[in-house]
Order: C-alpha cells, then structure tokens, then sequence
C-alpha cells in the first residue's frame, strides 16, 4: 500500500489575522479522506497550534518567550483538533492526534514504538494527525519546525511521498512575489542542482509560521535521502495532490535515492542527536564508506565536542563534510586518547580491554 504523509503550515491553514481557513481545511480533509478510500495510507503532519492558540488569546503576533509560546499551543491544539474532527467525523473517517517531541526518535525504544504506532492506526484505517509536543518540549529537544518533523516521520515510517503545503505553487529561482523573473522548477534529480539553479530562499511567508522555503529545502533534502518522493506545492489547493499522484505535473517535486531497507540505520542516520564529530583520514573513509567495515581508532585524525559511549557523532573528512553517522563504544576523553592508534594498543593507553572498534559497522550509517 502506497503511503503519503502531507504536511501543511501555518500560511495554509490560517488566514492573515492568525483565525483559521476553514475553506482550506474542507477541501484539505475532503482530499485525505478521498485518498484514504483509494487505498493510500494517509498521515497528516499539520502545524497551526500556536497561531490559532494566538488567535483565541488575542495576541498580535507569534510569542517569543517560551512559556508564553507553549501556552498558545496548548489553547490552540484542542482547538485545531476539534475543527479537524468535526469535519473527518463528517465524512466518517477516523482520526488520531500523535504528538511527538525530539526525545521520540533519540531513544531507540521511543522510535521502535512510535513506528508500531503508526503502522497500527494505518492498518486500521486511521489518518494519524501529527504535531510537535509545543507545550513539553524545550529547545535541545524540538524538531524546530514541522517541515524538517514531516520528513522524519515519512521516514520513519519508510513512506513514498511527502508533500510539503505552502503558499507558494512550486519551487522557484526566487521569490516569485518579489522578483517578477524568478524561474519555476518543476523537477530536482540532485540536491546540487539547486545550487546550480542559483536557488533563492526567504524567510517564512507569515508572522505566525516558523519555517520558509529553506526548511523545505531541508526537509526534501533529509527524506529524499531516505527514499521518500518531495513534492512542494501550494497549500490553497489541497486537491493537486491526488492530481500529482496520478501523474500530473504541479508543484516541484524532488526525486527520491535508493532506499536501504535498513530501520536501524535510517534511526541512526536520521533520528539520532549527533553530541560530536569524529574526522578521519582518507583510508578510514574509504573502508566504512565503499568497504562496509567499521571504524578505527587508527583512523580519527580529530575529535570534536563532548560526549559519552553510546552517543551518536558525525563521521566527517578532513574538511569537515559529513560522510556517517554512528554510536561510539568509546567517550570523547578516551578517543582523544586512543585516536591514531591501533587497536591492540587500547588497552595498554586507557588500563583496561575495550571494544576494538571506535563504531561498529551495525552501528554506522551513511549519508
């Protein structure tokens, strides 16, 4: 069964005094419960709390202090879920709210529950409506914005697509409401041809959304990578997107790499907080990178940062540019220690017999 998870932002959902485009959301609901009885499994990442919880406070724009921020996403939450359920429940099509925080998909137990989660309301015929925990989570611990949140959860997931609802009606050279030359883009085959392109990317488009066209960019970037087809298209019209599964060319739309099939690794690479980065010489990178072995401690040439055993780190080359990621069996102290060296010289260094690998391979992803 084909799954698609749709995010929407704040510019769609709401009009420009924060109250909500019930217009929008109709024909938003219509299109995901239509798709739901063609035999898609549907998930629906909807951002929105914050500013109708504004609204319904009375506040002119988006709060900075964090109190104040969780405040107006707790008001506004019940509100959105309620508009949402009254109008699935029209069509009697159930729905579920799933509101996930960063610690769901550091901790591999969380990960492994949210993921039995989802498939268990997908099976039932349930369209999950997901949102970042405003009201819990604190800054080390949030997605940032729904954009770069919709991408881990199509991937965690393994969806096929992932479509990004904004207001604009695809990717262009610039922004098309300021530069009347800017360009439109239909495909993106390699993330470097938007640099090719000379892509131009701005802030967000209302005072009430966090994200812009770069979180997108970001986004499309992290679930193509994992598998997942991008699309960005305007959020106004929620019925282009049965249109663009059935083939039509509307919005930009950013092909997918091979998937790896691999649930573990795509955690690893894609759900984990790096605490550090290891850089390693040429003949490291070339063994974990085109080899499938694990990493040595005579291969980091550098360590970065401060972390324990078992925390994820970035695996990088000499410049700096992420080639891995994976878990240590080692801390930041003890690789500064044992970094160069072989690993029968281990434990005459530290005093004590470690694991003779710095990454195990079961423990590495590539980016």
């Amino acid at each position: 069964m084909t799954s698609i998870v749709i995010k929407i932002g704040t510019s769609s959902l709401t009009q420009s005094d924060g109250k909500l485009a019930l217009s929008t959301i109709a024909a938003l609901v219509e299109t995901l419960t239509k798709l739901r009885t063609l035999g898609y499994s549907v998930v629906l990442v909807s951002s929105g709390a914050v500013g109708v919880g504004c609204a319904r406070l009375g506040l002119k724009k988006r709060p900075k202090a964090i109190a104040l921020k969780q405040a107006a996403a707790a008001v506004g939450q019940g509100r959105l879920m309620r508009v949402y359920d009254d109008l699935f429940s029209e069509l009697q099509q159930p729905i579920a709210q799933v509101l996930l925080t960063r610690h769901t998909f550091r901790e591999r137990t969380s990960y492994v529950n949210a993921y039995n989660t989802f498939h268990a309301l997908l099976r039932l015929g349930v369209i999950p409506i997901v949102n970042e925990n405003d009201t819990v989570a604190v800054d080390e611990l949030k997605f940032g914005d729904n954009d770069r949140l919709s991408a881990m959860v199509a991937i965690a997931i393994k969806a096929d697509w992932l479509f990004l609802l904004t207001d604009v009606d695809r990717l262009y050279t610039a922004d098309p409401r300021s530069s009347p030359d800017a360009k439109p883009i239909a495909l993106i085959e390699d993330m470097k041809q938007l640099e090719e392109l000379q892509v131009q990317t701005g802030d967000r488009g209302t005072p009430w959304g966090t994200g812009g066209m770069v979180t997108k960019i970001n986004a499309a970037r992290l679930a193509t990578s994992a598998g997942t087809r991008t699309v960005i298209t305007q959020g106004r019209f929620p019925h282009n997107i049965e249109k663009i599964l059935q083939g039509e060319s509307i919005g930009t739309q950013f092909e997918p790499q091979p998937r790896t099939g691999n649930n573990r690794k795509s955690w690893i690479a894609y759900g984990l907080i790096p605490a550090g980065k290891l850089y390693l010489d040429a003949g490291a990178i070339a063994a974990i990178s085109r080899s499938g072995k694990s990493l040595l401690a005579a291969g980091i040439t550098r360590v970065e940062g401060e972390f324990e055993a078992s925390d994820a780190v970035l695996l990088c080359d000499a410049e700096g540019s992420e080639i891995a990621r994976g878990i240590v069996n080692y801390s930041s102290e003890e690789l500064q220690q044992i970094r160069g060296r072989r690993s029968e010289e281990i434990s005459t260094i530290l005093g004590y017999t470690g694991a003779e690998t710095v990454v195990h391979r079961d423990n590495l992803a590539s980016i």
